[in-house]
């Protein structure tokens, strides 16, 4: 059994496991990226990966930052690995593709040493600070979109001697940038989001405003913020994954990630200070990443969402389970295909009806054995990034909107926290609490749920929409999730 914490692996190998064939010493840190969980090593990380194993981008290696206490497990793992981990690729037919990926060269963990990851940042090496930290965690009122200057944590950072936070943080190392001549970076988001970087964009600009109006009008005039379309299913690490890189290939590691084969990653060519050659692994970098993003949040994410709720509440717990029942298959399409695609924009060098295919088998892999716990995470985001742009264009439309609405009531009855066997489900979204209780209140006190204006506006004054939610609503407290569900597939 070998150990990627003995840190020579990668130069002897194991077998049936890739290896980085190059020299890791002669890396140095060119990204620093904030938010280092599963999805940022089998996208970002696996890129780069890809180049230094193509001989190129010695200097675009990446310092991976920790900001949350959570991400202390992360730290001990990598600091015990030296960076190393496993991306293990999980085939449809069971099979498994392990590859030890090097390109995490330095991990620094805000917590304990924020100046060290502020000085990192300000560092002349330093030409991109990338960041996954989940379509919640921005500063932004989901609302109007714009900038909000009372988000948790933004004006406590300001106010502190060392900064803490990732805005906090950014902004200092941004200031001693200006200050002592090192010039712009890039400030790359990774995340699930419409314009992710116009969302960036507003936010680093906005706090950079509120600690000095001089620093502000210089992020806004040096800083670029390309916006991008990623995509990967990347589930949760579970012991039985560990257990199964261990028993087959004799490898042990503390934190590998699993992932589907498929990826794609599409960005905006817009770059202060350089960038590694990621055309050379597959990007595909364009001018204007919208047609893409609106395809992917809308179809890929957006159903995502749709199977969710509707198919935990039908006694699913993965998402090949879902996939594979007929019924919400034929659901899934419907909504793909009337719901979803009318809202679309032409998308170069894609045929959607090949890319929603696509998708529906990328759900129905069993290998991936995606959790709907994992995909229902953060719900209140979600449903207000993915699939209520897609509601609000349809209605200004004319067009249907069952399908989304059966979606909507489908989270409101996975709200009240109960299935229909009675037992509990757990809410894991920053608005529980407030969501729960109005999901509770519906049976006596319709459209409490929808009249909830942080998440919904004004959708519940429209009666197109708010009808379909209380049919579905009605229905699933009625007849249950799966008989709802093909009353509309």
């Amino acid at each position: 059994m070998r150990s990627l914490e003995e840190t020579d692996i990668w130069s002897e190998g194991v077998e049936g496991v890739d290896v980085p064939g190059y020299d890791r010493d002669g890396v140095r840190p060119g990204i620093v990226h904030i938010g280092v969980g599963g999805f940022h090593r089998a996208h970002l990380a696996m890129y780069v990966d890809a180049l230094l194993t193509a001989g190129e981008a010695r200097d675009w290696g990446i310092c991976g930052v920790g900001v949350l206490p959570s991400d202390d497990r992360m730290n001990a793992v990598l600091r015990a690995q030296n960076g190393l981990y496993t991306l293990v690729r999980k085939e449809p037919d069971g099979s498994l593709a392990p590859r030890v990926v090097g390109s995490l060269v330095d991990y620094l963990y805000a917590p304990d040493d924020p100046e060290s990851v502020i000085e990192r940042i300000a560092h002349p090496d330093t030409k991109i600070v990338s960041l996954t930290i989940t379509e919640g965690g921005y500063a932004i009122d989901q609302t109007s979109g714009e900038f909000d200057p009372e988000f948790a944590g933004v004006r406590e950072d300001l106010a502190a001697r060392v900064p803490t936070g990732a805005f906090g943080l950014v902004v200092e190392g941004l200031a001693r940038r200006k200050d002592r001549g090192t010039g712009p970076v890039t400030i790359m988001s990774c995340d699930n989001m419409q314009g992710n970087g116009d969302v960036a964009r507003r936010v680093f600009t906005g706090v950079a405003q509120l600690r000095d109006g001089e620093l502000g009008a210089w992020v806004a005039a040096n800083i670029t913020f390309p916006n991008s379309m990623v995509d990967r299913i990347t589930p949760a690490t579970a012991d039985s994954d560990r257990d199964a890189l261990a028993e087959r290939f004799g490898l042990r590691d503390g934190w590998p990630v699993v992932c589907e084969p498929f990826t794609q990653w599409v960005l905006e060519d817009d770059f202060a200070a350089g960038r590694p050659e990621f055309e050379r692994v597959g990007v595909q970098l364009v001018d204007d990443v919208v047609p893409y993003e609106f395809m992917k949040l809308r179809l890929l994410n957006a159903t995502h969402q749709a199977l969710g709720y509707l198919g935990y509440l039908a006694g699913h717990r993965y998402v090949h389970e879902v996939a594979q029942d007929p019924a919400f298959a034929s659901f899934l399409r419907g909504y793909m295909d009337d719901e979803a695609t009318p809202t679309l924009r032409p998308v170069p060098g894609i045929g959607l009806d090949e890319y929603k295919d696509t998708l529906l088998a990328r759900f129905a892999n069993p290998g991936v054995a995606d959790t709907l716990t994992r995909i229902n995470f953060g719900s209140s985001d979600r449903i207000s990034i993915f699939l209520l742009p897609v509601v609000r264009e349809q209605l200004a439309a004319g067009g249907p909107v069952d399908r989304a609405a059966a979606v909507v009531a489908g989270w409101c009855r996975y709200a009240e926290g109960t299935d229909e066997q009675g037992q509990p489900i757990e809410q894991q979204d920053r608005l529980a609490e407030e969501m729960t209780a109005l999901a509770r209140r519906e049976r006596t006190e319709p459209l409490a749920f929808l009249r909830y204006r942080p998440v919904f506006a004004d959708l519940a004054d429209d009666e197109r929409f708010a009808g379909a939610f209380r049919r579905a609503l009605e229905s699933l407290h009625s007849r249950g999730a799966a008989a709802t569900v093909a009353d509309l597939a």
